[in-house]
């Protein structure tokens, strides 16, 4: 029997038909891999201390960064080019920006320790093709530490995120939620 005729509770997807869905990686493979090693040696290097390298490589690679953001912590940007932050805020050690689509940040935001924001994902019910969609995190969202913020997601003006949450649909402005799945919890500002 063929692995793909399978009845439903035996089926495996073979990977060898995976593709590349909607992806475009919308820079030469030269470019990446000059960028790669620009991520490894500087923008993941716990030894640089100070915003300025980060900012200055990530910008010279198409990131629109803006006004007194921090980037004091090693980091991964997967594709800079794809990557837009608006004014004031802080990125925490070892956040992890898998941009494979356009991940657009607001102002006053915080990315603390450990988030993983991730523009993609793959077709598990077919042949495991790529796909991605942008993320959007407003104004004055704080995604706390080790939380998870999936391709598609609109995060509201002032929402916060609590710890080692998993969030796969847009929340509401000015909310507080947490867990896995990602649920409201209460308002921000009472």
């Amino acid at each position: 029997m063929n692995r793909l005729d399978r009845p439903p509770h035996e089926k495996v997807i073979s990977l060898s038909l995976a593709g590349k869905g909607n992806f475009v990686s919308k820079r030469s493979k030269f470019i990446q891999i000059l960028w790669h090693l620009i991520e490894i040696f500087i923008i993941n290097n716990s030894l640089i201390v100070f915003s300025f390298p980060r900012i200055f490589f990530l910008r010279a690679f198409g990131a629109v960064i803006g006004e007194n953001c921090l980037f004091l912590h090693p980091m991964r940007v997967k594709y800079p080019w794809n990557f837009k932050v608006g004014d004031n805020c802080w990125f925490g050690r070892d956040a992890w920006i898998y941009n494979q689509e356009k991940i657009t940040i607001g102002s006053d935001v915080v990315i603390s320790q450990g988030v993983f924001l991730t523009a993609g994902s793959h077709n598990v019910s077919t042949n495991m093709d790529l796909h991605v969609a942008p993320i959007i995190i407003n104004d004055g969202v704080w995604i706390s530490s080790y939380s998870v913020v999936q391709m598609g997601v609109n995060i509201g003006k002032s929402a916060v995120v609590t710890p080692l949450s998993v969030v796969s649909k847009s929340l509401e402005p000015m909310g507080i939620y947490g867990g896995n799945p990602c649920r409201f919890i209460k308002n921000r500002f009472s």
